[in-house]
């Protein structure tokens, strides 16, 4: 039987796509949850954590916030970072990769605009870094989230998504610590984020698949991206 690598790189696609919609639902349903359920309001975990964290502030913790705060958001890690990334990935011979990263990066930052906007979120009072309206969701954590998750889909490996979750993890920490969002913010930001990259990653599927197999990579064509078959 003849096989249809084109059919079976469509087929196995299909789990970013789902997986994407169902982070990204997750996110706007909480968005929702918290337009409708609680208004200016939070939930009681996000105030615990928030009153935690304001009680035990150092100057050590403050400057690593402080710098995660500048590398995360403003123009360099709206602009510096993604742009600096699709360099790298030309230079790599990598262009669907690079118009996947950047694509990426461009959907995740309108999503998070459009439900700021929407939800109009109140940050918390005892902020202590300069901030735009809306505090859900974290923009800042979804910026960390889709380059975790698009990295990870260009280079599939263990050490790429432990570090992806680690500066994530970080960046959601440093958001809280500085006071410019409620831990439940940081959670929206990742399930944006991250959903975000995976869609794009189902639209730009078949190109990556073909510049991969280009590249000698040995990873089949109709594997998954973000999924490391193993060894052949």
């Amino acid at each position: 039987m003849k096989d249809h690598p084109e059919t079976d790189v469509r087929v196995a696609y299909r789990r970013p796509l789902w997986i994407g919609t169902a982070a990204v639902v997750a996110g706007v349903i909480l968005g929702v949850g918290i337009l409708v359920g609680l208004g200016n309001a939070t939930f009681g975990f996000d105030a615990a954590w928030q009153d935690l964290l304001s009680a035990s502030r150092g100057p050590a913790m403050l400057a690593f916030s402080y710098a995660l705060d500048w590398i995360g958001g403003g123009w360099f890690g709206v602009f510096a970072v993604p742009i600096g990334v699709a360099i790298i990935l030309l230079i790599m011979r990598r262009p669907w990769g690079a118009g996947f990263f950047l694509a990426a990066e461009i959907v995740s930052v309108l999503a998070v605009q459009l439900l700021k906007q929407t939800i109009g979120r109140a940050r918390p009072e005892d902020i202590l870094v300069h901030a735009d309206v809306g505090s859900f969701p974290s923009g800042h954590v979804a910026n960390a989230a889709t380059i975790a998750v698009a990295l990870f889909v260009l280079f599939p490996k263990v050490w790429v998504a432990v570090g992806g979750a680690v500066w994530t993890l970080a960046m959601a920490f440093s958001r809280t610590y500085l006071g410019a969002h409620w831990i439940s913010d940081t959670i929206g930001g990742a399930l944006v984020g991250a959903g975000a990259a995976l869609l794009v990653a189902a639209a730009f599927a078949k190109p990556l698949a073909r510049e991969e197999v280009r590249h000698g990579a040995k990873r089949a064509p109709e594997a998954a991206p973000g999924k490391d078959p193993g060894p052949s």
